[in-house]
C-alpha cells in the first residue's frame, strides 16, 4: 500500500525572486534552497498576483485571483463562501496545521461579537490548525525566550527588532547592529524547530502530515542575528535600478509621483543606511537558507524525504531601493517576481531541470491538491503545476504572460484619493506582463506600457509613443479578454436540466 504524501509547504516573507545563488545572484549566498532546486523544480518566472501580504496570500492559499477573493488590502476580509487548500485537505483526512502566519482577516459574518479575529488581519486561514501562531504579536516565540532568561520588549510586537545599543552602520559602526537573539534561539530558528518537532510526532505515529511553514524573514524589521547580521558588506552590494533623483521618478506617472511622497515607502536618503538594510535583508536570506538545509536534514534522516512534496515560495517580493521605494507596491517586478521551488518524490525525470514559462501564486493550491488526489475546485483560477514537474513539458495552453493586481485603496484614509482625483474604488491597477511587453491600467489614470527588451528598469512609457500604439491596444485587449476568462467561475460550469443538475468542468486556457 502507497503511503499517504506528505506536503511541506514553505514561503518566506517578502523574497524577492532574483535572490537566489542558483539564479546567479551577484551577493546573496542560498545553498540549500540551491540543493533542492537541483534535487527539483526551479521556476524562473514565477509571480505574485497582489501585494501586500494579505491580498497576496488570499490567492496563494485560494487559488483565486484578486479579482475573485476580493481581499484587497491587509485588513480586507476574506469572504468565508471560498474554500481553501486546507479545507480541502481535511476532506480526505489531512490535518492542515500552521507554524507562522497566514493574514487572513477572517469573515465578521460567522464571528461572534466578542472575537478576537475581529481586530486583526492576521487571524488563521480556516481549515488550518496553529500549533505555533507567529505575526505581529509573536506569542509562542517570546514564551520560548522569556523561558531562557532573555530581555524582551515592553510591546512585544518588537521583538524581531530588538538590537544592541549604541550606533548602527550609518552612524560609523562598522557592520550592522544585531538582533540581541542569538541565531539558535531567534524567530527563524524558533521556528524550524517547531516543525521539525511536529513532523518528528507525525512520522512516529505513522501519520501523513500538511504543514505551512510561514517564516517572517526576510520581511521587515531588517535586523538579523549574528552571523547574518554582518555577512554581507553593504559598502560592496550592487546599486539600484532607479532614475538619478526621485523627482525625476517621480515624474513617470502620478501614482508613481504620490507613492514616493510617502515618507513609509520611500527609500531613505541616506545611502550607508540604504546599504546597511539591503545588506541584512540578504543576510536574513542566508539565515532562512541555512535553517532550511536543517529542516531537509532532517526530513532525509528520518526517512521522509522520499515521501514529502517540499514547496518554497514568498507572498511578495521587495523594492529595496529600486525607484526609490521600500516594501512593495505598485507594478514592478521587484515587488511581484519571486522564488518557487517545488521538489516532488515521485518526480524523477525533472530533478534540476527550470521552468521558463510563466506561473503564478494561483497555481499553488491546484499543485497541493492534485499532488495528493483532490480534484481541484472549479473556482481556482490557477492550474497544477504538475505537467512541468512529472515530464518537464509546458501544456498547450499555458499562459504566455503573468498577470497581478495592486488595489490601493485604504477605508480608514482618503489620502490617495484625495491626492489623485480618485474615489475609493478607483484605486486599483492591473498588470499584463510578458516577455518583452508590461501594460498598467489604472481604473481612471492613464496607463503605462513598458518595452522591457530595451527598458528593462522601466524607465521609458510608451504609452503613448506612436511606435507603440498598436502594442498598446493590444495588450489592453489582452488584459481585458483576461480579466473576461478569469470572473469568477464557482457555478458556472453547472447547469439544471430536466434530468438534474449536469456538471462539465473545463480549463480557463
Amino acid at each position: 500500500m502507497t503511503k499517504p504524501l506528505n506536503i511541506l509547504f514553505i514561503t518566506a516573507d517578502q523574497w524577492r525572486g532574483d535572490c537566489l545563488s542558483s539564479r546567479g545572484h551577484p551577493v546573496v549566498k542560498t545553498p540549500h534552497l540551491d540543493a533542492l532546486a537541483a534535487d527539483g523544480v526551479l521556476f524562473q518566472n514565477h509571480y505574485a498576483n497582489a501585494v501586500p501580504c494579505a491580498p497576496s496570500r488570499a490567492s496563494l492559499h485560494t487559488g483565486l485571483y484578486l479579482q475573485n477573493h476580493r481581499a484587497c488590502t491587509n485588513g480586507t476580509p476574506l469572504d468565508a463562501r471560498h474554500t481553501n487548500w486546507a479545507l480541502e485537505a481535511k476532506k480526505i483526512g489531512y490535518d492542515p496545521i500552521l507554524i507562522g502566519y497566514t493574514d487572513t482577516a477572517n469573515d465578521p459574518r460567522g464571528l461572534q461579537d466578542d472575537s478576537p479575529w475581529l481586530k486583526t488581519y492576521e487571524g488563521p486561514l480556516p481549515g488550518i490548525r496553529p500549533i505555533a501562531m507567529m505575526g505581529t504579536w509573536p506569542g509562542p516565540w517570546a514564551d520560548y525566550l522569556r523561558e531562557k532568561g532573555y530581555p524582551l520588549p515592553d510591546d512585544l510586537r518588537q521583538t524581531c527588532g530588538l538590537r544592541e545599543e549604541g550606533p548602527d552602520y550609518e552612524h560609523g559602526r562598522a557592520t550592522p547592529k544585531p538582533l540581541i537573539y542569538p541565531a539558535e534561539d531567534n524567530d527563524t530558528a524558533y521556528q524550524v524547530t517547531r516543525c521539525i518537532d511536529y513532523m518528528d510526532e507525525t512520522a512516529k505515529a505513522g501519520q501523513p502530515f500538511i504543514a505551512h511553514l510561514s517564516l517572517l524573514r526576510p520581511h521587515p524589521p531588517w535586523v538579523a542575528s549574528e552571523p547574518y547580521a554582518s555577512m554581507y558588506d553593504p559598502a560592496s552590494l550592487p546599486g539600484y535600478t532607479r532614475a538619478d533623483t526621485v523627482e525625476a521618478e517621480a515624474e513617470i506617472h502620478p501614482w508613481l509621483a504620490h507613492q514616493l511622497d510617502n515618507q513609509l515607502y520611500r527609500a531613505p536618503e541616506n545611502d550607508k543606511k540604504q546599504r546597511r538594510m539591503k545588506a541584512v535583508y540578504y543576510g536574513l536570506m542566508s539565515e532562512v537558507d541555512n535553517e532550511l538545509g536543517r529542516l531537509i536534514t532532517f526530513l532525509k534522516e528520518s526517512g521522509q524525504y522520499d515521501n514529502t512534496l517540499i514547496i518554497f515560495t514568498s507572498d511578495h517580493g521587495e523594492q529595496m531601493g529600486d525607484h526609490w521605494l521600500l516594501g512593495k507596491c505598485g507594478y514592478f517586478d521587484g515587488s511581484y517576481h519571486i522564488p518557487l521551488i517545488i521538489r516532488d518524490p515521485r518526480a524523477n525525470t525533472t530533478r534540476g531541470t527550470r521552468v521558463e514559462a510563466f506561473t503564478e501564486n494561483v497555481d499553488i493550491m491546484p499543485t497541493m491538491l492534485s499532488a495528493i488526489g483532490v480534484n481541484v475546485p472549479p473556482q481556482c483560477d490557477g492550474q497544477s503545476l504538475d505537467p512541468f514537474l512529472a515530464s518537464g513539458t509546458t501544456p498547450k495552453r499555458w499562459r504566455t504572460e503573468a498577470h497581478w493586481e495592486f488595489d490601493f485603496r485604504d477605508p480608514s484614509d482618503d489620502k490617495a484619493e484625495r491626492a489623485l482625483g480618485l474615489t475609493l474604488h478607483q484605486c486599483s491597477m492591473n498588470v499584463i506582463r510578458s516577455e518583452k511587453y508590461k501594460y498598467v491600467h489604472f481604473t481612471n489614470m492613464a496607463p503605462l506600457f513598458f518595452d522591457l527588451e530595451k527598458d528593462p528598469g522601466e524607465q521609458v512609457n510608451c504609452a503613448n509613443d506612436p511606435a507603440y500604439l498598436s502594442l498598446v491596444l493590444e495588450f489592453a485587449q489582452k488584459l481585458l479578454s483576461w480579466r473576461m476568462m478569469h470572473d469568477e467561475a464557482m457555478l458556472t460550469h453547472v447547469t439544471l436540466t430536466d434530468d438534474g443538475p449536469v456538471e462539465r468542468a473545463a480549463s480557463r486556457y
